[in-house]
């Protein structure tokens, strides 16, 4: 759990930076965005390949490189390097996010199953809250100390985790082998990249629609093909028949669509609570205290983390899901409806936080009910890829709609209005989704114990 949420709290560490490293680097606020959008890229990148390399006998080897590359890159973003050796450095920390996956193997296949369970769980809460935790953190070192005395946190907590993984990390259940796909691998990255990166490029698509839609056109090629060759592949990346059962594919469908929306209403409240008073609203915070504002979102988030697994024990995991989005749903209304005042603000962000938990939390447990142990870190890391996407899709969107009601500098009240009206919509759709989960789903498996007989259908000998 340790190691996840240092992997997601330093991926993040772009979001409360991106200011600071346009002083700093004298760049403008665009190119210091892809401090973040770097780490999204490798992020999704690299986790197929993680999750793939994670299922064999060398996972622990796996764990110790990856957290060696994240420890390598914290270090090029705390040297005098210029700004390409920042991003270099991100991309490098953004690999870590990859990590998330494995680490539940890890708890699958070496704890019992009455704990597996509950530590799955948290780990895919902690995944999300890392940002939460992280961010307030490293706002107060960047404007005490400056950009590099934020990213030298990030150094810190990264070398920790890797004696920590040293240390702790168990080697992988003998018998297993996970061969790699490298041409499948290399075409997924591509389309993975030019998915995120037309989703963080409004410009692109505003400036230069024909070539926007030339890329998406060969993005979806690319993905297309790589569902081709993994189908006809005896070592395919991910297991895309698998990824075709009903409750997989339910289940990232959800993950993709609701995964947009919180993201979405994540992004509306901090940049709100940021907008100065001149433009008629908002409350002019600084990013240390836009960053406190995450605090209700983090600490509730883990407290549905931790409830979850028990009320999974009576209510089954797809209920759970829908239940899940409509809370998140209800953090939407609260922010179209009562935003005048701070306070309520802090409530939007804890229901956010609550509901984004408890979604994080059930959300194993649809997959790895019909999942056998040895592909479970592959099977987690493609709905992490789509959670990705998700995140990408919300972030895009929120723009998209924000920039259609600019005024002179700032979008208007009613932007956002708008834009959390088209996030109760997506927290809709995602319910809808579940509950269809739902009824496909005899009510009461144990995501651990039902996975006990799948191993039988011989992919646990790959």
């Amino acid at each position: 759990m340790f190691i996840a949420l240092v992997a997601a709290a330093v991926a993040s560490l772009g979001t409360p930076l991106i200011t600071s490293v346009a002083t700093t680097f004298h760049v403008s606020l665009d190119s210091a965005q892809w401090t973040l959008t770097v780490a999204l890229l490798s992020g999704a990148v690299a986790t197929p390949v993680l999750g793939r390399l994670g299922a064999g006998p060398h996972r622990r080897a796996t764990i110790l490189a990856t957290l060696a590359i994240v420890v390598v890159g914290s270090a090029l973003t705390v040297l005098p390097l210029p700004f390409a050796g920042l991003l270099i450095g991100r991309a490098a920390q953004g690999v870590g996010l990859g990590l998330t996956a494995l680490m539940m193997g890890v708890a699958r296949d070496h704890l019992p199953e009455e704990r597996s369970a509950a530590t799955i769980a948290l780990i895919s809460v902690v995944s999300i809250i890392g940002a939460g935790a992280g961010y307030p953190l490293t706002a107060l070192l960047a404007e005490i100390g400056g950009v590099r005395a934020a990213y030298g946190f990030g150094l810190f907590v990264t070398a920790v985790a890797f004696l920590t993984a040293w240390r702790s990390i168990p080697a992988a259940p003998e018998g297993r082998s996970a061969p790699v796909n490298v041409p499948g691998a290399l075409v997924l990255a591509g389309g993975l990249f030019l998915v995120l990166f037309l989703a963080g490029q409004r410009s692109l698509w505003s400036r230069h629609l024909a070539v926007a839609v030339i890329l998406a056109v060969v993005a979806v090629l690319l993905l297309c093909l790589w569902t081709a060759s993994e189908l006809r592949s005896k070592a395919p990346l991910v297991d895309v028949r698998a990824v075709r059962h009903p409750a997989v594919a339910g289940a990232n469908i959800a993950m993709f669509v609701g995964g947009s929306g919180m993201y979405l209403l994540l992004t509306l409240i901090t940049r709100y609570a940021q907008t100065p008073h001149s433009a008629g609203y908002g409350f002019g915070l600084t990013t240390f205290a836009a960053g406190l504002v995450l605090v209700p979102f983090s600490v509730l988030g883990f407290v549905a983390g931790k409830l979850t697994p028990r009320v999974r024990t009576l209510i089954d995991a797809p209920v759970i899901l829908a239940g899940s989005a409509v809370i998140v749903g209800g953090g939407f209304v609260l922010f179209a409806a009562a935003r005048s005042n701070l306070a309520e603000l802090l409530v939007a962000m804890g229901v956010l936080g609550f509901g984004v938990g408890s979604f994080s939390a059930a959300m194993p447990g649809v997959i790895l009910a019909v999942t056998p142990k040895s592909e479970t870190s592959s099977a987690m890391s493609f709905n992490y890829v789509v959670r990705s996407v998700g995140y990408s899709l919300g972030s895009a969107i929120g723009g998209l709609v924000l920039a259609t009601g600019t005024g002179h500098l700032f979008p208007s009240d009613h932007a956002y209005t708008t834009a959390a009206l088209v996030g109760i919509a997506a927290m809709a759709v995602t319910a809808l989704t579940a509950t269809a989960l739902a009824r496909q789903r005899p009510p009461g498996i144990n995501p651990t114990a039902a996975t006990a007989s799948v191993p039988s259908q011989g992919r646990s000998s790959r």
